[in-house]
């Protein structure tokens, strides 16, 4: 009895809705009625049955079954617009949008909305891809709907490399057919492109620079197995020498090795939190023999709270090493170096913190310093061999700062030193609870 009940009470629960909505006809077919009534047009009993017709047809549930919707319950929200599709796509690791037909966006994940900053739902994705080969590619997949690839280069702070992949994906609609959406994944091809550049610039750097150290020992062993065979005086003499190679052709591996490790991750942030403060002092408690070797002072102007930035604590002591280790070298004649730290404001009005090393020797011409880190550009080819140096070290200090999204700034007067700033992004404060 209570199934007949329930069900009976869900019949007639539509009623009241009915007789809104149908209000209005109702009235004027009573009106209109009543009017033939009167002007004796018809009469009063063929009048009732006409008007019991009108709200009939009105008001009697033609669809009895609750499983079958109407037009207008369900085209509220499509298929491809619910919460299932979202997470679908939302779930993807790689960024990823899902176009109607016409190219409007319909879903679009966090490392979409991260890679194009400009995407909108409901809004056509051509105007914030402005890539000639995305754009290309999207029209060419919408007209044929038919899958298609394109790369392109996304050139922001880091360059990279991407690639575009378009699927037409078969969605039901709300009535039963199908209709063809996009998804458009990208995929990047960055760490790939930077292996294949770091071969092939390790390959020519190495056989370039490598050769006149290969060919001092070679010729330097040839001397000792021939006419220096028997030679005491000169055989420590050329041993000196090979040693000296040797280690420069080592430090020349290792410098090449580092560049090459950094550019590989260059379009990846350091994400972690570091105080830069004890890495400076490390690295110039480090240094202090090299400083007494060349007679230098190191002077330290560093704060006494923490500096926090967001780094990668071994590429930052690779960076103030040589820093630090330059302006002893080439500047040891000034008697000292600075190296101090502040925090200043950067040209977008962010906040950043600044590492000045500055020396005080003979400082650099004007016209070098524009190339100073450049691969293997020396001021000096003579001086910065016999020094120890392999060209790298101001290059791998620009690759770091690049990682970090900071910069580097060179500042010099002939005859008055020169000074080398290194300019981090400041890490933002964490968020109180």
């Amino acid at each position: 009895m209570a199934v007949d009940d329930s069900h009976s009470a869900s019949f007639f629960a539509p009623w009241p809705d009915r007789l809104r909505h149908s209000a209005i006809i109702l009235l004027a077919a009573g009106f209109a009625l009543c009017a033939l009534v009167l002007l004796a047009d018809l009469s009063l009993a063929r009048a009732l049955a006409v008007f019991i017709c009108i709200a009939a047809a009105a008001l009697v549930p033609w669809r009895l079954h609750d499983g079958v919707s109407s037009r207008e319950d369900v085209g509220a929200v499509r298929p491809v617009e619910t919460a299932a599709v979202s997470a679908v796509v939302s779930g993807m690791p790689d960024p990823a949008v899902l176009l109607d037909r016409a190219g409007r966006v319909i879903h679009l994940n966090a490392a979409a909305a991260q890679l194009a900053p400009a995407l909108r739902k409901n809004e056509l994705a051509q105007f914030a891809l402005r890539s000639p080969e995305i754009v290309t590619a999207l029209r060419e997949a919408i007209v044929t709907t038919e899958p298609r690839r394109a790369s392109y280069l996304d050139q922001g702070p880091v360059d990279r490399w991407m690639e575009l992949i378009i699927t037409p994906v078969p969605v039901p609609t709300t009535f039963g057919g199908t209709e063809k959406c996009m998804l458009l994944t990208f995929h990047d091809q960055t760490p790939l492109r930077r292996v294949e550049e770091m071969r092939a610039d390790f390959v020519a750097n190495a056989s370039h620079e490598l050769r006149t150290p290969l060919a001092a020992l070679s010729g330097f062993i040839d001397t000792l197995q021939g006419p220096a065979k028997e030679d005491s005086k000169a055989r420590e003499r050329f041993l000196s020498i090979m040693h000296a190679q040797a280690t420069r052709m080592a430090r020349l591996i290792d410098d090449l090795l580092s560049l090459s490790r950094v550019e590989l991750s260059a379009h990846v942030q350091p994400e972690s939190s570091v105080d830069i403060v004890p890495i400076i002092r490390q690295v110039a408690d480090g240094l202090e023999p090299l400083a007494r070797e060349r007679q230098v002072e190191i002077e330290i102007d560093l704060p006494a709270a923490p500096v926090p930035i967001a780094g990668d604590r071994e590429e930052l002591l690779r960076l103030f090493e040589n820093l630090i280790e330059n302006a002893l070298k080439y500047g040891a004649s000034g008697g000292r170096v600075m190296v101090s730290l502040k925090e200043a404001t950067a040209a977008d009005g962010g906040p950043e913190v600044r590492v000045m090393v500055r020396d005080f020797g003979p400082g650099i011409a004007p016209e070098h310093l524009p190339r100073l880190t450049e691969r293997f550009y020396r001021v000096d080819v003579g001086d910065s061999r016999a020094q120890g140096g392999t060209g790298l070290g101001l290059s791998l200090v620009k690759h770091i700062l690049n990682r970090h999204r900071g910069r580097l700034l060179i500042e010099s007067v002939p005859r008055n030193g020169a000074t080398f700033t290194a300019c981090f992004p400041q890490a933002k404060p964490p968020a109180s609870a």
